[in-house]
């Protein structure tokens, strides 16, 4: 492959390296929180000052200002002026200077087959808005007016970190959310006048105003709103878990740094966008939606929830500029459907991830994950963030599951399915977007007879069942197939996947050319380390390739993606081709037979079109002319070319029918997208009940697995576990060869609180955490790890665990502690769950023992809610002797003659007063001269404590 002079030293500026250098950045310089979305200018473009590239870049950086501008150059992509120089050292490219007549711009670039690596630092790792400038090629007749320029560049898409569609650095076992979050301002501004605060910070944090959000993943087409309050609205966030946030632009000077709060130590990514004015109504919504929303739908939805939306459908389409999407119809999440789990106990309860290091192993999400697709791992983490609240709800998702757990064979033969569906949510979203390709159809089909398949198994197990079994008769009824499975025939009646993949490879080859010419440039000038610069795809098939496998394939052979008889016209098509082949054969024959030499072929070149071509010396012009030969084009003693007016004609000919096949296969394909537009809203239903049978199969496998037990869900507030285990913890253990120790726990109307006490190490926060985890896994509609489980219908988890300072916002420990102490006592109803370890702990012994004993007394009489409390406060087992609906459990320490100890995990009833803190500490390794100190100071304190003389304290 042939690259021309600004291809090759644009390879060189990416590949080649002077002396040696190192670009390090520091994660903390990196920008997170809260980004300014610069509105984009639509003026005319500036008087010319450079050449025409780089004037067209420089004009995109005046119209899109928030952006980096990426140009594609032939087959690279390059970064010009001070985007090159401050990009370059982050993105590890050699900083090189293009020369004009006015002096030099600076410059980077990187091959085009690297586009999905470099977006991934800028828009997933910086965090940055990227504008990708694309080559639209100039129709002949235009050329003169535009000065003879071969492409037109032009903007067409802006790349930010929540508008991902199908890039392959995603992770598709994770949505890439996108959220608008809609406030009133005006009735914060009208709360500030007549509660005469001191800032709309405040009346925001403290109000109960509702608040309007919507969210959607652009690659799956998942649309969702929601309302919820100002207090509530950092547990909303946190639940999402967006890739970014809108906010309107209006919003940012009034309750910016109250947002910036909200964002918190997950560093989500704020764009202040100007929200459109004039809010329309969801009738219009229409075009960019898969199937208009009938008209009480549309009643249903509350006006915060209609702006929200709004705005978000506004913003994706000016940074998709105008491509068109058909997205689902946004879903209601009622808050009333799902239990509400806060921020601080998402983290607190490592749902998703660990707290410590923020790593999925470890963590609830990784712990109970067996789903054998990435959408049913999307369905799973959706469902642990949001465990439905409705008994009907629980009780069909777990009797699907123990359909799965009883029944194995089936349970196999669904999952051999599932791994052969494909990922329908995301290939149907492409072709919404008008992407897709051939490959992408021939896999919705095969998902599409998974799908079928699949009916097929669960409606032969399903018959003459009785009791729960019928899940699967519901399950295989909400499979539509009558559209869908005409499509995958007509798919793969059209598309000849051997002349697919034929294609595939020659695009493979052309692409390796490029990364074989980037990796001798790599390998003869760089250093040994910088190597890794290239993919190592690029790496592996650029190194050895010989300078013959390096030459562009001349031989004619074409490749169809479709199968002769995909329709009629296709099929006389290319009969017609086939009779010109035939033609070109005899011609070729009877050229060979009047010139004497069998060497004579008849070919096509780039450069002289359709030729004669000669191997020899031997042939007299005399004999070449007589078969027609008029002008010769190129002679050497072994080889000549000439010009031969029959095959100049029948040659044109060929092409003309070549081109039809090439147009009637673009038509077959496109009559194919269609025909997948008409069928999507099948297709995501399917794909959606697929995703539950990923996720019941899932559940199915941990409960044979961990010899789980299915929850009984009750309408009441009782809480009864029998032999409760921690589903990660267990699991560490284990890895450790070590067994861990079971635990019951009974609350109801006698002893709505468990007042906790004992020793550290001893298990008391891992049995307030595994009772939480039980709670949320029966209501996501999972068996349990446990010998048996009967929950009352929880509406709130609360977990108080753990605290670290809050440094950036001049927070303490203790002042981080008391303000989710505070969301629990102002937030918990009688029917939530509460979770309390070592409230107080971060000030004095007395302080905190005043602060605990009031979260008790206000846990007890006025939330009246579920609650463990461990604590190291003894005093108040005593404090609290009237509290009629509290009981006293403790763990403890079990010590032997020889002075060695053990840890007893399992709780009894009663109090433990001692602590056993210097225990802890010996086995933490404190110097033994350190221990005795530590227990002289305490024998002597316990004696003033008790009024027996001072002991003296070396």
């Amino acid at each position: 492959m042939r690259l021309h002079g600004s291809q090759i030293s644009s390879l060189n500026l990416c590949c080649r390296r002077g002396a040696k250098t190192r670009s390090t950045v520091k994660l903390k310089d990196l920008p997170q929180g809260v980004l300014k979305l610069e509105p984009y200018n639509d003026g005319a473009d500036e008087l010319p000052q450079y050449p025409t590239v780089l004037q067209g870049h420089r004009n995109n950086m005046q119209k899109f200002k928030n952006c980096v501008i990426l140009t594609r150059v032939g087959g690279f992509y390059e970064l010009y002026f001070e985007q090159a120089e401050e990009l370059a050292p982050l993105l590890n490219l050699k900083l090189a200077s293009k020369k004009i007549n006015k002096g030099s711009v600076p410059m980077a670039g990187f091959p085009f087959f690297q586009l999905d690596r470099f977006l991934k630092i800028l828009v997933q790792d910086l965090n940055k808005y990227v504008a990708i400038s694309e080559e639209f090629a100039i129709q002949p007749e235009d050329k003169p007016r535009l000065g003879g320029v071969m492409f037109d560049r032009k903007v067409a898409r802006i790349v930010t970190p929540g508008t991902l569609i199908d890039e392959k650095f995603m992770d598709t076992s994770e949505n890439n959310f996108l959220l608008s979050i809609w406030v009133d301002i005006k009735s914060l501004q009208n709360q500030l006048d007549q509660q005469e605060a001191k800032s709309l910070q405040h009346v925001f944090a403290s109000t109960s105003q509702k608040v309007g959000l919507a969210w959607l993943d652009l690659s799956t087409g998942d649309f969702y709103t929601q309302h919820t309050t100002t207090q509530m609205l950092p547990s909303a966030i946190a639940r999402v878990g967006a890739r970014e946030i809108l906010v309107d632009q209006d919003v940012r000077d009034s309750i910016g740094l109250e947002l910036q709060q909200l964002v918190g130590p997950d560093h989500q990514l704020v764009t202040f966008f100007d929200f459109p004015k004039k809010i329309a109504s969801m009738a219009e919504w229409t075009p960019m939606l898969e199937a208009p929303l009938p008209s009480e739908t549309i009643a249903s939805f509350p006006p915060e929830e209609v702006a929200a939306g709004y705005s978000l459908l506004e913003y994706i389409r000016v940074q998709l500029q105008g491509l068109k999407l058909k997205l689902q119809p946004p879903c209601r999440r009622q808050l009333d459907e799902s239990m509400v789990i806060d921020r601080n106990s998402l983290r607190g309860l490592e749902i998703l991830e660990t707290a410590r290091d923020g790593f999925g192993k470890g963590s609830l999400l990784h712990a109970v994950r067996r789903t054998s697709t990435k959408s049913g791992a999307r369905l799973l983490r959706d469902r642990l963030t949001s465990p439905s609240t409705s008994m009907a709800v629980i009780n069909e998702r777990l009797d699907l599951v123990s359909v799965f757990f009883k029944d194995h064979h089936l349970r196999n033969d669904v999952i051999e399915l599932l791994k052969r569906s494909y990922d329908a949510q995301r290939l149907v979203q492409k072709f919404t977007l008008g992407k897709g390709d051939p490959d992408d159809l021939l896999c919705l089909s095969r998902a599409i007879n998974a799908s079928k398949e699949i009916k097929r198994v669960l409606s032969a197990t399903g018959h003459d069942m009785s009791g729960f079994e019928r899940s699967l008769m519901s399950m295989a009824n909400r499979i539509y197939l009558d559209g869908p499975v005409i499509l995958a025939e007509k798919i793969l009646a059209a598309i000849d996947e051997e002349g697919l993949l034929q294609k595939q490879r020659m695009e493979d080859t052309t692409a390796a050319e490029v990364a074989s010419l980037a990796q001798q440039v790599v390998v003869n000038e760089a250093l040994p380390e910088e190597i890794d610069i290239l993919p190592k795809k690029a790496q592996a098939k650029g190194a050895y390739r010989s300078k013959a496998d390096m030459q562009p394939d001349v031989s004619g052979v074409d490749t169809w993606i479709m199968r002769r008889h995909a329709t009629p016209k296709l099929c006389r098509i290319h009969q017609e081709l086939g009779d010109l082949l035939k033609e070109q054969s005899d011609l070729t024959d009877r050229l060979r037979e009047s010139v004497g030499s069998s060497s004579l072929t008849l070919k096509w070149t780039p450069g002289l079109g359709h030729i004669c071509h000669v191997k020899g010396g031997k042939i007299s012009q005399d004999a070449l002319e007589q078969v027609g030969v008029t002008r010769t084009l190129s002679s050497t003693k072994s080889t000549r070319s000439y010009y031969l007016p029959q095959w100049t004609k029948l040659g044109q000919n060929i092409d003309q029918v070549k081109l039809k096949i090439r147009q009637e296969e673009q038509q077959i394909f496109e009559d194919l997208r269609r025909a997948v537009i008409l069928n999507l809203v099948k297709i995501r239903r399917n794909a959606a009940v697929m995703d539950e049978l990923d996720v019941a199969c899932s559940f199915a496998i941990l409960a044979e697995e961990q010899q789980m037990t299915r929850p009984q869900l009750t309408k009441g507030n009782g809480y009864k576990i029998l032999g409760g285990r921690h589903p990660t913890v267990k699991l560490g253990l284990e890895e450790q060869g070590r067994s861990f120790v079971t635990n019951d726990c009974f609350l109801n109307d006698q002893e709505r609180i468990w007042l906790i006490t004992g020793p550290n190490m001893a298990g008391k926060s891992t049995f307030l955490r595994q009772n939480a985890l039980i709670t949320i896994l029966a209501q996501v509609g999972s068996f349990v790890p446990a010998a048996y489980a009967e929950i009352g219908v929880v509406d709130k988890i609360f977990s108080r665990i753990g605290a670290a300072d809050d440094l950036f916002r001049d927070q303490s420990t203790f002042m981080v502690e008391m303000l989710e102490t505070a969301t629990i006592l102002r937030q918990a109803t009688p029917r939530s769950f509460v979770i309390m370890d070592e409230v107080g702990r971060g000030t004095t012994p007395e302080d905190g023992t005043a602060v605990s004993f009031a979260c008790l007394h206000h846990l007890h009489h006025h939330n009246q809610c579920r609650t463990l409390f461990a604590t190291h406060f003894h005093a108040l087992a005593d404090m609290t002797a009237d509290f009629e609906h509290l009981g006293r459990y403790c763990t403890d320490v079990k010590e032997m003659p020889s002075g060695s100890f053990s840890f007893v995990h399992r709780l009894r009833k009663g109090v433990n007063r001692n602590s056993h803190a210097l225990k802890v500490a010996h086995l933490a390794g404190l110097p033994a001269e350190a221990i005795e100190i530590a227990r002289s100071v305490q024998k002597a304190l316990r004696a003033q404590h008790s009024g027996s003389p001072e002991h003296s304290i070396h």
